[in-house]
């Protein structure tokens, strides 16, 4: 226990036969549960932590999955079993052991201390992930940090993709776990659904740990276009869910005429340069309409984008 409140490490592991013992015999002493969910591993995933089981059968607890769900499948099956066993508080840490367990009681404290509903690592607050990380990988997680400050609403989050989180009791009797995206982009849709719910959010400095082994086949770079696609259909929901459904907010209307006016301005603006590239001159008119939707689109977005980091402001902690 840790402070007296039952803790609970949910790891999701598909294919980490070199590094999933290392993770498990390096977990801290005050971890109550530590449930390992194979997502339907192809290598001696579960063979090698079957052993640990034996050993510990009341704190190492192995899930096997019959068809493979992906990351955000194999963290929701767990989150389900600490929800049920009423886990106080259930850390979420990577099979490959990229995640230091030195780092948990920065993120615990906030968590059990009652100051914040759920906590995640940044590896980027320090500067040291610029030396540690792929350049490939730091860039596409900058990226798609700045989509998931829009889509989420957590203006002061950063570092959306890392997976070292940790959540209270509340978050996931709240939470309709089976509705969260199961692929890459959990994490980003967790952070939307968290905060439809209002539920406080805060960012803990964790060290980026490289190069000891582990394999990795996602391109972040290559992920961004489909992921861009998944956000746009997070921000609407969280649009929909909190400012329509749950409390009216003015911000639906600059985001609703920016939107039109940025992209009717950008649109008939092509239609202009293109018409003067391959017919001939336009008329001075158009031009000034094109140029006025644009630019008060954007005001428009950035109005309503202010308003959203205003609204959210009580529900983050730097």
């Amino acid at each position: 226990m840790y402070k007296n409140k039952i803790i609970g490490v949910v790891v999701p592991a598909y294919n980490e036969e070199l590094l999933i013992g290392r993770v498990i015999e390096t977990m801290p002493s005050y971890v109550d549960k530590i449930v390992i969910v194979d997502d339907c591993s192809t290598d001696k995933t579960p063979a090698i932590v079957q052993p640990y089981v034996e050993a510990e059968p009341d704190r190492v607890i192995l899930i096997r999955h019959k068809e493979n769900q992906g990351v955000g499948g194999a963290i929701v099956t767990g989150y389900k079993w600490c929800r049920d066993q009423k886990v106080d508080a259930t850390v979420v840490m990577a099979g490959d052991a990229q995640m230091d367990p030195g780092d948990l009681p920065a993120l615990l404290e906030p968590v059990v201390s009652g100051e914040v509903d759920y906590s995640k690592g940044n590896r980027l607050i320090s500067g040291e992930a610029w030396e540690t990380m792929p350049r490939v990988r730091y860039l596409g997680n900058a990226m798609l940090s700045l989509l998931t400050k829009i889509a989420s609403g957590y203006w002061n989050i950063a570092d959306s993709q890392t997976g070292f989180t940790v959540a209270n009791l509340k978050v996931l009797q709240t939470l309709d776990l089976d509705s969260i995206y199961k692929r890459y982009g959990m994490p980003n849709d967790m952070l939307v659904k968290l905060n439809v719910y209002n539920f406080r959010v805060c960012d803990v400095e964790v060290r980026p740990i490289y190069g000891i082994g582990e394999k990795s086949g996602i391109k972040p770079l290559r992920m961004i276009p489909k992921l861009a696609w998944q956000m746009w259909k997070f921000f609407l929901y969280r649009l929909v869910q909190k400012y329509v459904i749950r409390d009216f907010h003015p911000l639906v209307f600059f985001y609703l005429t920016g939107f039109l006016m940025f992209l009717g301005g950008l649109t008939f603006g092509l239609y202009l340069l293109g018409y003067r590239i391959f017919v001939g001159p336009v008329e001075a008119t158009s031009t000034i309409m094109a140029v006025f939707l644009f630019i008060t689109g954007m005001q428009s977005l950035f109005f309503a984008m202010w308003f959203d980091l205003d609204y959210n402001k009580v529900n983050y902690r730097r």
